[in-house]
């Protein structure tokens, strides 16, 4: 089991199950919030299960009922963006097929770590969304590249201009969730589907995902390559630095537009 820096209070954990690695992130006081502690735990899982050959799919959740509320906002107004998590985020960097179970909500890098995986199990109650533009900033965690692939653009549009989050039920209507559980069961649920998938061969189940992933994501490089720009643009303005402000004194933001 990988656990790092539990005494204060942030962990991941990964616990092999009969081939199946579950990876929890696990700081449920801070609704699971990504910082660079978390994202080091992460990687280090992901290591984990691309190393080990008895591993053949990974099962990411949350602990406390929540599955990530993103960026911990407070740690990127005094220190940035979490480094390491870009790989992850950008091309998945599994080797091996990896199972979003969400409980309560994945929100902004929370959502985009739900879309790094290869399919998202989600409690009927869960809730998901792109809240950045409220803090301002934009999902620059490829959930802008996802969103449109996985859902009806215009829906996608939505999600992101108005940072309103929509339902699992939705979700799942639309095609961005592959099975609904009920509240509570979601990683029971994904542990099921990931031991559907350790009884199929592994090579075939190697070239089944790799081919999918080319087909889906064969525009990813043209993206990045234009969103890296609108990254040092937005993320160092004056309004990226008022939003996790005005988030963290609990008060409405003032935007200046630069």
């Amino acid at each position: 089991m990988i656990e790092t820096s539990p005494a204060a209070g942030h962990s991941v954990t990964a616990e092999p199950q009969d081939g199946v690695l579950v990876i929890t992130i696990d700081r449920p006081g801070q609704r699971n919030a990504i910082d660079g502690t978390i994202s080091e735990g992460l990687i280090a899982a992901i290591e984990l299960l691309n190393s080990d050959n008895r591993l053949r799919v990974g099962v990411l959740t949350g602990a406390g009922g929540v599955f990530c509320s993103g960026m911990d906002l407070k740690a990127f107004a005094q220190a940035g963006l979490p480094a390491g998590l870009g790989p992850l985020l950008r091309d998945g960097s599994t080797h091996k097929p990896l199972i979003a179970a969400v409980e309560g909500y994945a929100l902004a890098g929370g959502l985009e770590l739900a879309l790094a995986c290869d399919m998202v199990v989600a409690a009927r109650d869960a809730r998901f969304g792109v809240p950045e533009a409220k803090v301002g900033l934009f999902a620059a965690g490829g959930g802008l590249l996802r969103l449109p692939q996985r859902l009806p653009v215009n829906v996608a549009m939505e999600m992101a201009l108005t940072a309103d989050p929509i339902s699992a039920q939705r979700g799942y209507t639309l095609g961005l969730i592959n099975r609904l559980a009920e509240p509570t069961e979601a990683l029971a649920d994904a542990i099921t589907l990931a031991n559907a998938i350790t009884r199929c061969a592994p090579l075939s189940v190697d070239a089944s995902r790799r081919l999918v992933r080319k087909v889906q994501c064969g525009a990813d490089e043209d993206f990045w390559a234009f969103q890296a720009p609108l990254i040092k643009k937005v993320f160092r303005s004056s309004d990226a630095k008022e939003g996790p402000r005005a988030f963290s004194e609990k008060r409405p933001p003032a935007w200046q537009g630069e």
